[in-house]
């Protein structure tokens, strides 16, 4: 944990698994944002700059995927477990709103 960005971003406790689900929601976008964009090009050779990129944060999404699986953050083949995380951070996130 790095109490600099805590102290930054004014979010500590600022945990691993914070940091891991926005990381893991920005590769889900921007997986969205390459497969619409591979849609919308008609140049071949952007097509397929766009799809290697594609690949990649897909490569990617795999791996931080991984990562929060095997500790414990992300339970995609356990809905209940998962909604049950779900809950709580939007609590945390409620409470922190609220000030």
């Amino acid at each position: 944990m790095n109490q600099l960005i805590e102290k930054i971003t004014g979010m500590a406790p600022l945990t691993d698994q914070v940091i891991a689900t926005d990381i893991l929601m920005a590769a889900k976008a921007e997986i969205k944002s390459y497969a619409l964009a591979i849609t919308e090009t008609a140049t071949p050779g952007v097509r397929n700059t766009l799809t290697m990129q594609l690949d990649e944060v897909i490569t990617f999404h795999e791996q931080i995927s991984t990562y929060m699986i095997n500790n414990g953050f992300y339970h995609p083949h356990d809905t209940e477990k998962q909604l049950e995380i779900d809950r709580k951070i939007t609590e945390t996130a409620l409470r922190l709103a609220k000030g």
